[in-house]
């Protein structure tokens, strides 16, 4: 049921040709559509609400949208498109995007908005149409256009699946991040991970041939400890290794992490302020850290108009390309991304 206005007539600006449209929809995780409308609203970028379904937002605008319109980092946006209308068939949405050369299919099941796995990854630049299913006679047809910076995936939802050996959804996290930001880790580089147990991360990152100095004073996972070293200071060369600091992070030390660290991570459960702090101090005590990957823990969705400071927060540290987004797997979590 809209929760706002009526539902737009789109048949006007219906052709593709024109790659114009008065409304964008986004997709986003259920539950977030009123966090996004208020991620919308702080950033001042005029778009009025116009119609809501659960995952499902859109907005009008006084002009009309085109392409370049949607080339906005919405956080909690999965995807934003140009809206080419409603239909009542898959294959009347589907002809509406025209000659898109991808075709990306999504829908609402299991009270999650999925990506339908199956499409190539489109090339930069390219045209992408997105056909939604919000119900049995209910599809919303819409475009974009690839960037580095967006998803190749379908709604943003890469359908990987976790290992039946890890010890928790923060490897799922971490895989499903590197894959919307197209991020490269490359082997033997070292990372420190704050508040790592039972070890997700870890072992996707041993697997990626990455070492990690984990901090936390709670156990590892067995499948992780089997790539642990003692010494720090006698790392190995040829294998990556795990070195567990078993201390709070406030109490880690230059000494805990020693040398060449270049990535900093944290799943802790932490307030984003804290766990900011922390960012802080790793990244004076490792002045290598090129990159940071951080899981903002959120008490509510609506500390996204706290957005500004996170990022201010980080340009201090020396970062300068900054970016936040809810990934298909989150719940009150949000990944946030920074690199020199």
């Amino acid at each position: 049921m809209p929760l706002a206005g009526r539902e737009p007539d789109f048949q006007s600006r219906r052709t593709v040709h024109r790659i114009e449209s008065e409304f964008v929809f986004a997709l986003c995780n259920p539950g977030s559509e009123k966090a996004l409308k208020l991620e919308v609203e702080t950033m001042a970028l005029g778009w009025r609400l116009s119609y809501q379904r659960r995952g499902f937002v859109t907005f009008k605008s006084d002009a009309p949208f085109t392409l370049d319109s949607l080339a906005v980092d919405l956080a909690l946006a999965r995807r934003c498109c140009l809206s080419l209308g409603k239909s009542s068939t898959r294959a009347e949405a589907v002809e509406r995007v025209g000659a898109a050369p991808t075709v990306h299919h999504a829908r609402f099941h299991e009270r999650k908005l999925q990506g339908v796995p199956g499409t190539r990854r489109p090339k930069t630049g390219e045209r992408v149409g997105t056909v939604v299913e919000l119900g049995p006679d209910e599809f919303w047809s819409g475009l974009h256009r690839h960037t580095p910076r967006l998803s190749p995936d379908p709604a943003g939802d890469s359908g990987i699946e976790m290992p039946a050996d890890s010890p928790s959804r923060a490897w799922l996290k971490l895989e499903e991040a590197i894959r919307f930001f197209d991020l490269e880790f490359r082997p033997g580089e070292i990372a420190v991970e704050v508040g790592c147990a039972p070890g997700g991360v870890v072992l996707a990152l041993l697997r990626r041939g990455v070492s990690v100095v984990g901090v936390d004073p709670a156990k590892m996972a067995e499948v992780v400890l089997a790539s642990a070293i003692d010494n720090r200071q006698q790392a190995p060369k040829d294998r990556p290794w795990f070195f567990h600091s078993r201390k709070p992070a406030a109490l880690a030390s230059k000494r805990d992490l020693g040398h060449g660290v270049s990535w900093f991570l944290s799943d802790m459960n932490q307030s984003p302020e804290v766990v900011l702090k922390e960012c802080a101090r790793f990244c004076r005590m490792c002045p290598d850290i090129r990159g940071v990957l951080i899981t903002l823990k959120l008490t509510d969705l609506m500390q996204i108009a706290d957005k500004p400071g996170w990022f201010a927060a980080l340009a201090a540290m020396g970062f300068t390309t900054v970016r936040l987004q809810q990934l298909a797997v989150h719940h009150k979590e949000l990944a946030l991304l920074a690199t020199r």
